[in-house]
């Protein structure tokens, strides 16, 4: 039997937390890369985006991407909800291979491709990411990048922003032509497994937000 039916198998007041649950089973990255800014979504956040998502019918039958898919959290995770077809896209390899390795573990199908986001061609329904927070000086400016061409994919994004930025947001996916909403916030804990961390795990306030193209009116 698929995941995907063994965990509707479970009434919907259980969904949720099974969701959590498995995704919590999956294989982390060993180590991360501080100039790409690699950081595990921990599963809570991830489950409680992929509930909102699928509550507002974004993920059933939908063909959803994750940009910058690390272990494949987001992507697997659409696929267990029931998704059309899930696809996950990172420049780093071994993330690749961690992903496959998880959807195998999950039992679900989900194709994930080693690329830069900007070469992604593929038009779709819905994009679910955690992309880079855009705050290392190396890194400046990856959030609007991936964001841009999530507006570009498709007609509907959830995204996760720091959010002492989240008018920089606003205004990157206002201009174009896309609503936007804070849906919801988290304390987004990063482990110390960077060398310039000083604490063992240091807590970022974040914001989910929602981008849906406005259709103009014939």
């Amino acid at each position: 039997m698929k995941s995907q039916y063994i965990l509707f198998a479970y009434s919907m007041k259980y969904v949720k937390k099974k969701l959590e649950m498995l995704l919590e089973k999956l294989e982390k990255p060993s180590l991360l890369d501080p100039s790409k800014e690699q950081y595990v979504t921990p599963s809570s956040i991830a489950s409680d985006m992929l509930w909102y998502a699928y509550q507002k019918g974004d993920i059933k039958d939908k063909k959803v991407v994750d940009f910058g898919c690390g272990n494949g959290i987001l992507a697997i995770g659409s696929a267990l909800l029931g998704a059309k077809e899930t696809i996950g896209i990172d420049i780093d390899e071994e993330m690749i291979k961690l992903a496959e390795r998880n959807a195998k573990k999950m039992n679900v199908r989900a194709r994930f491709l080693k690329m830069d986001v900007q070469q992604f061609s593929e038009k779709c329904d819905v994009v679910i990411m955690n992309p880079p927070f855009g705050a290392q000086f190396a890194n400046r400016g990856a959030d609007k990048k991936f964001l841009e061409k999530a507006m570009e994919t498709a007609g509907i994004v959830y995204s996760l922003h720091l959010k002492e930025g989240i008018e920089f947001i606003r205004k990157i996916v206002e201009k174009n032509n896309f609503s936007f909403s804070v849906i919801r916030e988290y304390k987004f804990p990063i482990k110390a497994s960077m060398p310039f961390h000083r604490r063992k795990i240091a807590y970022f306030d974040v914001a989910l937000i929602n981008a849906r193209i406005k259709f103009a009116i014939q």
